[in-house]
C-alpha cells in the first residue's frame, strides 16, 4: 500500500473518474478529482502532486494540451495519459512531451496502479542510460526491412501507406509489424513507441 501520495485525476466522465479514483484509493493513494484540465491547472495542490492521471480526449483542453501546459509552466510532475482512441502519432507526441505512460482504455486495475506507483516513485525501475541500452538491444534484433517498416509506423502511416511507400503489399506490412512486435517484446503500439524513443530510434 502507498502512504497517501497525492494523485490528481482528470477526466470529463464522472463515471470514469469514480472508477479510477476507487481503484487508486484502494491502493492507498490520496486522489483529487477534476472534471476538466483547467480545474487541475487552477488547483494550488498541483504543486504537491505525486502524479497526474488524465484522460486524453476532453473538451477545451485535452490531455496532450494539458501535458504541454504543465511542461511549459515548469512542472515536472509525472503525467499518465488514458485513452480509448490510441494512435501512433498521438503516442509519439505524448512521449516526446515527456508523458510518463500511455494507457489504453479499458485498462486492468493492476496496470493503472502499477503505472501510478512507478510514477510517484519517480522511476521506471531503471536509469535512463539503462533504459536506453535495453531499448537499443531490443531494436538491434530487427532486420533492415523491419527497421524501415518501424520508422513508418512511428510516422503514423497506415499499413497500406507503408506498403505503397516500400512497394510491398499491406498484408506483408502486417507480417512485418507482427515480427517487430514479437522481436521487441512489445505488447502494444505504445510500448513500441516508448522503446523506440528510449533507444533514440531515428
Amino acid at each position: 500500500m502507498e502512504t497517501g501520495q497525492l494523485v490528481h485525476l482528470v477526466d470529463d466522465s464522472a463515471a470514469m473518474r469514480s472508477l479510477a479514483a476507487d481503484i487508486l484509493s484502494g491502493a492507498g493513494f490520496t486522489v483529487r478529482e477534476h472534471p476538466a484540465a483547467d480545474s487541475l491547472l487552477g488547483d494550488p495542490a498541483l504543486a504537491e502532486a505525486g502524479c497526474v492521471v488524465t484522460d486524453f480526449r476532453m473538451p477545451r483542453i485535452d490531455g496532450l494540451d494539458l501535458l504541454s501546459r504543465l511542461r511549459a509552466g515548469g512542472s515536472l510532475v509525472p503525467v499518465i495519459l488514458l485513452t480509448a482512441h490510441a494512435d501512433v502519432s498521438t503516442a509519439v507526441r505524448a512521449m516526446k512531451l515527456g508523458a510518463f505512460d500511455f494507457i489504453e482504455k479499458p485498462f486492468a486495475n493492476r496496470d493503472l496502479v502499477r503505472a501510478v506507483r512507478c510514477a510517484v516513485r519517480g522511476s521506471r525501475s531503471a536509469s535512463p542510460d539503462v533504459r536506453h541500452a535495453l531499448a537499443s538491444e531490443r531494436l538491434s534484433r530487427l532486420t533492415e526491412r523491419e527497421r524501415q517498416v518501424l520508422a513508418r509506423i512511428l510516422l503514423g502511416l497506415t499499413h497500406r501507406e507503408i506498403g505503397d511507400d516500400l512497394s510491398i503489399s499491406h498484408r506483408t506490412v502486417e507480417v512485418f509489424r507482427a515480427r517487430i512486435m514479437a522481436k521487441t517484446e512489445c505488447a502494444s503500439v505504445q510500448d513500441l513507441v516508448r522503446i523506440a524513443l528510449e533507444a533514440g530510434f531515428d
